[in-house]
């Protein structure tokens, strides 16, 4: 059996929203340099409590913090809004704004993952990864 999956971030978030749905408050899921980056973009706009990448053989492991114990999580929706087989683009003017700017797009730029409104500041368009609020 492969720990490769066709499509890395829908895979970290369906995990994500189904240990949500459980109650569970953590998760661990095979580690790639695109899961870390999306994971820390959710962790800075407060979404996520915290991430740890764990080193192993053949391949680490991303151990994600989604609450504390006793606390609610603070995800209420998060979908993939890119796909493979449809990727949207969005210039930097015209970066949605999700729930009169309660939620969070996060989007792919030629200088890593950010915010939409990291990116609005910098001016860069880019792909449009995830829809958080």
């Amino acid at each position: 059996m492969s720990l490769q999956s066709t499509d890395q971030i829908a895979d970290l978030i369906t995990r994500i929203r189904n240990a949500i749905m459980v109650g569970k408050t953590e998760i661990r899921v095979p580690t790639s340099k695109l899961k870390v980056a999306v994971t820390d973009g959710l962790v800075k706009a407060g979404y996520l409590e915290s991430y740890e990448v764990e080193e192993g053989e053949p391949r680490g492991t991303l151990h994600v913090i989604i609450n504390q114990d006793g606390e609610n999580a603070r995800i209420t929706e998060i979908t993939k809004v890119s796909k493979p087989g449809r990727r949207i683009y969005t210039s930097a003017e015209d970066i949605p704004t999700i729930k009169s700017g309660r939620g969070v797009v996060l989007i792919s730029t030629s200088k890593g993952i950010m915010t939409g409104r990291e990116a609005k500041k910098q001016h860069l368009g880019g792909e449009i990864l995830v829809k958080v609020y």
